[in-house]
């Protein structure tokens, strides 16, 4: 996979490379190799906003630059850039002038898709180099085009090797099925989205959302219906769609070749997202909308990325041209509340939260996020009353529950009411038993608080075997081993949970607390004054301070130790 992430840079080098991400000295005036005459400003403008996801207005710095410039292949690289990635309807005209530019084929040939020129879109697919992404991406491409003109024979025969090799089998089969089902290929069709089913494992939305397509069609409603179910079940907010997914599940998933083509684009951008390549995966996500705007699949995973790269206005903007009446509808409801929320806008994320539990009474997620919203803002005693109502609704608890009494049990500690949050961590971990993240906290609690300290030990313990580099987990285990005075065992925990999260003030602190105890009290002043720098909260503040003035009253009792000499 790290091949592949690398590959797909490769292939988009015209793209990122020209990107405001390389942006460095050299481009300074008078040293640049380019220097647009009389738009500098307006060049740098456009490139620092390509790296600030100002997109539009990127766009339209950059095409004012190539319109004084057009002669310079940086600026038309760059202007392509801004207008792919703002999913600008020039792009296409662009792409015209960066012909040599792998994703201004990918541009074009879309084009070609919509005006049904099936010929001259498979030869620039064709053309695509032969290796990295485009040797995943090339074929399912060319085989959607054929698809475009009629010749599903010759399209699921230029899918078979791709077939019969591991790599990427479950992707390729589901492509080469949804190319039979539409050829009218219905044998084919059904064997080979068995084959992607099995290939797959688990069901991700797009998959149920075809599968379940696939089985309507069919006559199997109760089966198409079943495979929704199970799809919701493995896919969190997913349960308030439901039953917009089952009425509209004879509905084609795929209802022609351009279509197909989209689903091929967010099959690799996914791929790319879970490497992190988001700048690629952006791309093609953008080169699925362009094909198929009500792809909300593609909408939901652009908004993710955006929202990772903490453009959460630019996230909400991608989710708010979907349609009420679309099956995915309510589920872009819950995300863009919580984008609302990132942007500050909490009574207007509460106010769509609160709508959304009366249209759903039976459903615990628009809850859980109004308390998770307030959890965040330290209104631990709102938060209880929101995660009580969610509660309220689930008959009997699963272990796909456990993080709501997990979430609740931290909000009621938080808000000083112990004895119900042990008792809400401990009924999160019956439900999932080896939970790291509860046997850390209800651990770390119970060390703080004295009580059944080897428990909580073993406890942590179990949690940094599962995340051995969370450093969090890791300054649990040290400030247990503190507690239990293995001052040497902790130092070296409490020196690599720093070293994991150097930015977390409490870490910092229990980081001087244990060279204060083996003797290092100069450097424990320092790390002491330094978690004071990152801004802990409160009470930690307070117990900081007192530490530095206890060690300002008291004799200096520095020592030298191995590898640390004596100021």
């Amino acid at each position: 996979m790290r091949r592949i992430r690398q590959t797909a840079l490769l292939m988009l080098a015209a793209l990122v490379g020209g990107a405001a991400s390389d942006f460095g000295p050299d481009d300074a005036p008078g040293t640049s190799s380019f220097q647009p005459k009389g738009a500098f400003g307006a060049y740098l403008s456009g490139r620092l906003a390509v790296q600030e996801s100002d997109l539009d207005f990127a766009a339209d710095q950059l095409k004012a630059v190539l319109a004084q410039d057009a002669g310079v292949p940086e600026v038309a690289n760059q202007a392509f850039v801004a207008a792919v990635l703002a999913g600008r309807p020039d792009a296409a005209r662009l792409a015209m002038g960066v012909a040599d530019n792998a994703v201004a084929q990918l541009v074009l040939a879309n084009w070609d898709a919509r005006s049904e020129n099936w010929e001259q879109a498979e030869g620039r697919f064709a053309a695509l180099p032969q290796q990295g992404l485009t040797q995943i991406l090339r074929p399912l491409l060319i085989a959607w085009a054929q698809q475009g003109a009629r010749r599903t024979t010759a399209a699921l025969a230029g899918l078979q090797p791709m077939l019969d090799e591991q790599r990427f089998r479950g992707v390729m089969t589901l492509h080469a099925a949804m190319i039979a089902d539409l050829g009218g290929f219905t044998a084919d069709a059904a064997r080979l989205y068995e084959v992607a089913r099995i290939e797959y494992g688990g069901l991700n939305i797009r998959l149920g959302q075809i599968l379940a397509s696939w089985q309507a069609r069919q006559g199997n409603l109760e089966e198409a219906k079943r495979t929704v179910r199970d799809m919701v079940g493995a896919n969190g907010d997913m349960a308030l769609a439901r039953e917009a997914l089952e009425r509209s599940v004879a509905d084609r998933a795929v209802r022609n070749a351009t279509d197909g083509i989209a689903e091929a684009y967010l099959a690799m951008a996914a791929t790319l997202r879970q490497q992190n390549a988001n700048d690629s995966a952006q791309v093609l996500l953008r080169l699925a909308l362009d094909l198929r705007e009500d792809f909300t699949a593609a909408r939901l995973l652009l908004a993710d990325i955006q929202e990772a790269g903490k453009h959460t206005a630019a996230a909400a903007d991608t989710l708010a041209s979907v349609a009420p009446s679309d099956a995915l509808a309510v589920v872009v409801t819950l995300r863009r509340a919580s984008l609302l929320d990132g942007m500050g806008q909490v009574d207007e994320a509460t106010r769509v939260l609160e709508v959304l539990s009366q249209q759903f009474p039976d459903r615990p997620e628009p809850l859980i996020q109004i308390g998770d919203s307030l959890r965040r803002r330290n209104r631990f005693s709102e938060a209880v009353e929101a995660y009580d109502r969610a509660v309220a609704r689930i008959a009997t608890p699963s272990r796909a529950n456990w993080p709501l009494f997990y979430e609740r049990g931290i909000a009621l500690e938080r808000a000083g009411q112990w004895p119900k949050a042990e008792a809400d961590f401990e009924y999160a971990l019956q439900l999932a038993p080896e939970q790291p993240s509860v046997l850390n906290y209800l651990g770390y609690a119970w060390v703080e608080q004295g009580q059944n300290v080897d428990r909580a030990r073993q406890m942590i313990q179990r949690a940094v075997e599962q995340r051995p580099d969370d450093g969090a987990f890791v300054d649990s285990l040290g400030w247990v081993q503190l507690r239990q005075g293995d001052t040497a065992g902790a130092l070296k925990n409490l020196e690599r949970a720093v070293e994991l999260q150097p930015e977390d003030p409490v870490i910092n602190a229990h980081f001087g607390d244990v060279l204060d105890a083996v003797g290092r009290r100069r450097e424990a002043e320092f790390q002491w004054r330094r978690a004071l720098n990152l801004k802990p909260e409160p009470d930690d503040q307070a117990r900081i301070e007192r530490k530095l003035r206890d060690a300002e009253a008291a004799p200096s009792t520095q020592t030298a130790s191995p590898g640390h000499g004596a100021p």
